[in-house]
């Protein structure tokens, strides 16, 4: 198996296409932030700026406000306790937030530029399959003496590896963009956790973000892979793929007043909205979520191997 692998990835960094790809990846992450610099030293700041103890302080004015509001529900009004808990431990311990301008906070938001990631790995992902039949390779990949089964698992677990490859060039590429535009402007994270406050590791915080994100990133290339494996197509694995990375969520977020949206795909393929708060669909878990993307997951490998291994495969 290991040879196998070792051939597909081979295969893959022989290409153009792959080096192009990472070239794109690098130019555009650190591109990004290079503008986003360049925008944001081009507006002046405004004199005599509140201090964060100051904008603490009105914003716990503003939770007791909304905590006074008898109309709120229940579950804004646990979020405000949460919320007005963190303000006042902030302000006790002398704990600065994190400058949203500053290295710190681009660091901690670079997991959202995965999505980059998932489109280069989709594409080969799309392609590892399907190429072998537009090429017409198929017939001499098969007449070796190896079990299709586990050539299929080859070429799926190098799409996994090229896709973490391109996740950690993603997040080399970041620090390098943020040490090389922003500065450093300290800060803590806090967190309402178990009835308290607590102080949470900066790097263990990107560390774990990153790694949810990278779920998506399986997610989608396995999709990817199933369609073109299913269909021998690697532009029509493409183009549905990236059609549903981004009609996925408006569609969860349409349906997030049914109970059957806690049961559809994208619901579930950005866990980081267990961290940030920012979860698409109201009564999830983690439980649910692993079950879920589980299930999923089973069925579309199910569905690649039984294509693969079960039905006349002619180029």
């Amino acid at each position: 198996m290991l040879n196998l692998i070792r051939n597909e990835w081979m295969k893959l960094w022989h290409k153009k296409a792959t080096w192009i790809m990472v070239a794109v990846l690098l130019l555009i992450l650190i591109g990004i932030s290079g503008i986003m610099k360049f925008v944001e030293s081009s507006f002046e700041q405004p004199e005599n700026q509140p201090s964060w103890e100051e904008d603490a302080a009105q914003n716990q004015v503003f939770l007791k406000e909304e905590l006074a509001n008898p109309n709120i529900d229940d579950a804004t009004k646990k979020q405000l306790e949460k919320d007005l808990a963190i303000s006042e431990y902030r302000l006790e311990k002398d704990l600065e937030p994190m400058d949203p301008t500053g290295r710190e906070q681009s660091i901690l938001d670079s997991h959202l530029m995965l999505s980059l990631v998932i489109l280069l790995s989709v594409i080969a992902a799309a392609s590892i399959v399907a190429s072998e039949f537009s090429q017409g390779t198929i017939k001499m990949l098969l007449s070796r003496p190896v079990k299709r089964w586990k050539i299929l698992t080859s070429k799926y677990l190098t799409t996994l590896l090229f896709a973490l490859t391109l996740t950690m060039i993603s997040f080399v590429a970041s620090l390098i963009a943020g040490y090389l535009f922003y500065d450093s402007s300290g800060g803590e994270i806090l967190e309402y956790r178990n009835g308290a406050v607590v102080e949470v590791s900066y790097w263990g915080r990107v560390l774990v973000l990153y790694v949810l994100q990278f779920v998506g990133v399986i997610i989608y290339t396995t999709f990817a892979f199933t369609i073109g494996s299913v269909f021998r197509s690697s532009s029509l694995a493409i183009g549905l793929s990236i059609f549903l990375l981004f009609v996925g969520p408006p569609i969860v977020l349409f349906l997030s007043k049914y109970e059957i949206a806690k049961y559809i795909l994208f619901t579930h393929t950005d866990l980081t909205g267990y961290i940030t708060g920012n979860l698409y669909v109201p009564g999830m878990t983690w439980t649910l979520s692993l079950v879920v993307l589980t299930v999923y997951m089973l069925l579309f490998l199910v569905i690649s191997f039984w294509s693969f291994t079960k039905r006349d495969v002619t180029a």
